[in-house]
């Protein structure tokens, strides 16, 4: 099978399509025929190998997850001796990101680390949803608490964090506000922001505006302007960022909350856990997935990912695999 390799860490050069042996399923496992995938912040780290951290999951000195991608969509083209609850041409998605190997044309996984696709969705919509999506989900409801009528600010709001976060917010009836370049606030205008500000021209910290809830997916300014936006008992939320300002700010994160007497949570992503809920909004047509209009193919990964890193896409970045993915839909 063709798949994105690397073998050190580094830039999107070390990125290389190769023939490798085609995966095959132990006896608890399915194999999954890809059709897309998606890209996450977290696949830019394990290549840089940046910061130290992701080295103590891929490797100290080489990676040894040779094939990055981890939001699949795709179908189930065999299943090990042991597996009951899918079958061979089941549609099915999810993040496989304690494993990986999502660039590639077939990938191998438990059956707990995906779900059957909605009705009515399609392969690259499907591949848009896994991390994001639960990032959006756990970040406001589990961790942010939010009620309807509530005031929202998210931070990065253009991308596919913010694009699910505002339509899981329009459920609770909130006002949203979204924070991020300017060539992206038409498009968040169009998925129901109720305001928009392009940080390039305004600080919202500076505006006197105060939000019952912000959620963060930068960490680009100093925690003390973040707190001074949120009312008293507010919620700020980290779902993304800087690895390292998140692990500083996991460990004063009690002490400043109890300093300040408002909240301050950092979400520790629990993957596929929502992605039933999701289907529930998607088949109700509360849900769109928001895909930047540059498309892919496995074989221009490494454009792909370059664009990703230069931040100017709209919502996900997805790469189509397989090239019957319009017919199969």
């Amino acid at each position: 099978m063709k798949a994105i390799v690397y073998h050190k860490y580094g830039t999107t050069e070390q990125l290389r399509i190769e023939d490798v042996d085609t995966t095959i399923p132990k006896e608890n496992e399915i194999r999954i025929k890809i059709y897309a995938v998606s890209i996450n912040d977290w696949d830019l780290g394990l290549l840089y190998g940046k910061p130290f951290a992701n080295r103590l999951i891929s490797g100290l000195f080489k990676p040894n997850k040779k094939i990055l991608g981890s939001d699949i969509s795709g179908v189930v083209d065999s299943v090990g001796s042991k597996v009951i609850k899918y079958k061979v041409g089941d549609k099915v998605y999810g993040d496989l990101s304690d494993k990986w190997g999502g660039f590639a044309e077939y990938v191998c996984t438990t059956v707990d680390k995906v779900h059957i696709m909605p009705e009515g969705i399609g392969f690259e919509e499907a591949a848009a949803i896994p991390q994001a999506a639960m990032l959006a989900v756990q970040g406001l409801i589990d961790e942010g608490k939010i009620q309807k009528g509530q005031k929202l600010l998210i931070n990065g709001a253009g991308g596919g964090v913010g694009t699910y976060g505002v339509q899981i917010a329009k459920e609770y009836a909130m006002e949203v506000t979204g924070v991020d370049s300017g060539s992206k606030l038409q498009m968040l205008k169009n998925i129901d922001y109720d305001h928009v500000l392009d940080y390039n021209e305004v600080d919202f910290t500076e505006l006197g505006e105060l939000y019952d809830v912000i959620l963060d997916t930068k960490i680009n300014r100093p925690i003390s302007k973040y707190l001074k936006c949120l009312k008293p008992g507010g919620a700020y939320i980290v779902v993304g960022g800087n690895n390292g300002k998140i692990l500083k700010l996991f460990a004063l994160s009690k002490w400043i909350s109890k300093r300040s007497g408002k909240r301050i949570r950092i979400v520790m992503l629990k993957t596929n856990k929502d992605l039933p809920y999701i289907n529930e909004l998607f088949e109700a047509g509360k849900l769109q997935c928001i895909i930047d209009e540059h498309r892919f193919t496995l074989e221009e990964t490494k454009e792909a990912m370059k664009f990703y890193e230069s931040s100017t896409f709209h919502g996900k970045v997805v790469i189509t695999v397989c090239n019957d993915v319009q017919k199969d839909q």
